[in-house]
């Protein structure tokens, strides 16, 4: 990561802690401290005050830490990550007003407010709505991720076979993300038939018939960030109840990409694609129709039906509609797409959407 991006996500920081008249803020989640110091390891905390930048570790980062971290103190702690703070920040008499991500379970809040003996605030992390626009090296990072999963999709077609298993799909589908050089942005989800009806399904030892369908729901992580896929693909003549819903599906994906540009109202996005399944006489799924990821497989912003807010260029977001029948069958059409100021761009193209078989 690049020691003048990490810079100046330090300094935007530093511009709303001043708006907010703080002098510090505590970050606990592991992605926030990735984001302003480049540490990729984790159980450590940061703290960010108007001049300086601390991270805190202990013995099993501290190497790391000090090869990633840009313009970093590292202090290695001994004890408690509050014990270690309150620490810190006694020798830091310029400190008196502290933030600290309200996130933090209330046991570490009480235990850093009584070790800290400082004014304490539990605010929402300022991040979370920077994090949402994407540089160009977290874009980057982003088509590298996508670039591994459809590869390792295309990699494991061969075994859409009768008599293989969810649980063995998965698994060869996770080896193969790993063997090109990522992790898993998320547990892979593999469905045949009606288990796609629920969409966050386990694979387990359901095996593969000879007319069946497949839901696969995957992503690979690469360089810190993640991508987000989910395709659909059957074997033999599908029914025309399943035919009828993948269109429908397909359209309503369609549909809400349509809409995407700078400044268009989250909800807006949301309704395109609920409006095409409820129109074409289908259920209408219950999960939100999109989310940002990155760092994070779920970030803002998320497209739900109550969604506040506009769309901003440099975000990107899935688009991912769905039509679920309870013992029948599942169908999600999900793609990777950034957001620019005149409209869109999908990021996923290298990775089709397979045709039904005739």
């Amino acid at each position: 990561m690049k020691a003048e991006i990490i810079r100046q996500r330090r300094k935007d920081l530093r511009y709303q802690l001043g708006e907010r008249n703080l002098d510090g803020l505590i970050l606990t989640n592991p992605v926030e401290v990735t984001y302003v110091t480049a540490f990729a390891g984790h159980d450590s905390w940061a703290l960010v005050t108007k001049r300086s930048t601390y991270l805190i570790t202990d013995s099993r980062y501290t190497e790391q830490a000090q090869k990633e971290c840009v313009n970093a103190s590292i202090v290695e702690r001994k004890g408690t990550m509050s014990e270690a703070l309150g620490k810190l920040v006694g020798k830091l008499k310029s400190i008196d007003s502290i933030a600290i991500d309200a996130s933090v379970s209330v046991a570490a809040y009480e235990a850093l407010k009584k070790s800290t003996r400082r004014s304490l605030k539990a605010i929402e992390s300022p991040l979370k709505t920077s994090r949402s626009v994407k540089d160009a090296d977290e874009k980057a990072a982003i088509e590298a991720a996508i670039a591994i999963a459809a590869r390792a999709l295309e990699h494991v077609k061969p075994l859409f076979q009768p008599g293989v298993t969810e649980i063995e799909l998965a698994g060869t589908l996770d080896l193969e993300m790993r063997r090109l050089g990522s992790q898993n942005a998320f547990e892979t989800i593999v469905a045949f038939g009606a288990n796609g009806s629920r969409p966050h399904h386990q694979p387990g030892n359901r095996k593969l018939r000879k007319t069946d369908t497949i839901l696969i729901d995957f992503g690979a992580r690469y360089n810190g960030y993640c991508s987000d896929i989910t395709r659909c693909f059957a074997l033999g003549r599908p029914t025309a109840a399943y035919r009828k819903a993948y269109e429908v599906v397909q359209r309503a994906q369609a549909a809400a990409i349509a809409t995407i540009r700078a400044g268009v109202p989250l909800a807006e996005v949301d309704a395109a694609a609920r409006d095409v399944i409820r129109a074409n006489g289908l259920p209408v799924y219950g999960h939100g129709s999109g989310h940002g990821f990155g760092l994070e497989i779920h970030e803002d912003p998320f497209l739900k039906e109550d969604a506040e807010g506009v769309l901003r260029a440099g975000q990107i977001l899935t688009i991912e509609p769905g039509i679920y029948i309870p013992d029948k069958l599942g169908i999600r059409a999900e793609d990777d797409i950034l957001v620019t100021e005149t409209g869109c761009e999908i990021l996923t193209r290298a990775c089709p959407h397979d045709p039904l078989p005739a």
